[in-house]
């Protein structure tokens, strides 16, 4: 008999992922969809995956989520494949800024962790980080200094989502993930705001 499975569904823990793409009508298999299938497969991690290619389809996304979606409280993590700059995303040549992104989403992500793949870099000064997560309530924002066109961060991305399942602590988790993948956090340079 396997006990593994017997755990209260209450405390399963979802990945929403959403990724920039250039036109949400074209249908491809994305690497961040294989990804987020070997994690399910090997980690048992479930996630939701949805495109969005415009300010209007992230909001839509996540206010669906928000509003429709009864497991909602089950995602800790909302996971970002997008393009942008230093504090900014990037949705079909329009540049958004986290002010922005912070006020459209003002008090909906209690709890909740964003973290960026590395398609774009995440560096923010501590203010606009301050300003997101207090007007949004979400209890952290991760993500990389370092966009590397040859280096994908799915590893990483994948083992801090695990490490988010078994720890409740944002800073022991970010401990465990350097303790555990030191050279890839130093390259891809990981970080998290809280």
């Amino acid at each position: 008999m396997n006990l593994q499975h017997n755990h209260n569904f209450e405390d399963d823990q979802f990945i929403f992922c959403l990724e920039g793409v250039p036109d949400v009508e074209t249908n491809t298999i994305t690497d961040v969809i294989k990804n987020l299938e070997k994690l399910a497969l090997e980690q048992g991690i479930a996630s939701i995956y949805k495109t969005c290619d415009t300010i209007e389809g992230l909001e839509e996304s996540l206010n669906t989520l928000l509003y429709d979606d009864h497991n909602f409280k089950g995602y800790e993590i909302i996971y970002l494949v997008m393009q942008g700059k230093r504090n900014t995303i990037c949705l079909n040549d329009y540049y958004y800024s986290f002010e922005e992104i912070a006020e459209i989403f003002e008090g909906k992500m209690k709890g909740k962790i964003l973290h960026f793949a590395n398609t774009k870099v995440l560096d923010l000064k501590d203010e606009e980080a301050q300003y997101f997560l207090d007007i949004t309530g979400a209890l952290a924002i991760s993500g990389y200094g370092v966009a590397h066109k040859n280096i994908n961060s799915s590893l990483l991305d994948k083992a801090f989502f695990s490490l988010c399942q078994e720890l409740d602590d944002v800073v022991e988790v970010v401990e465990e993930l350097h303790q555990k993948h030191y050279a890839i956090c130093k390259l891809l340079d990981f970080r998290l705001y809280y």
